[in-house]
């Protein structure tokens, strides 16, 4: 690969894939590639920014809780309602 063709832009990165690979992007999953395409989309779109702080401060908030700490019956409700929304209801 030549100098100017590890310059060229990245491929753009809709917001719905940004949403789609946050997790992984906070988990250092993301392909070099997807991580520079998804750092370049949140120089562009100020939400997807809002976005990402907002997760950064769920997980500050959240991250400390165990799932021991959630109530079983919150805890059937919350997996319940992420298995219909994952699949499409």
């Amino acid at each position: 690969m030549t100098a100017r063709e590890s310059q060229a832009p990245p491929r753009d990165l809709p917001c719905k894939e940004l949403v789609e690979v946050i997790t992984d992007y906070f988990e250092g999953r993301l392909s070099q590639e997807d991580r520079r395409r998804f750092d370049h989309h949140l120089l562009g779109c100020g939400g997807c920014r809002n976005y990402v702080e907002q997760m950064r401060e769920t997980i500050r908030l959240v991250g400390a809780i165990s799932e021991d700490d959630i109530p079983v019956d919150a805890r059937e409700h919350l997996l319940a309602a992420f298995g219909d929304w994952k699949r499409g209801r």
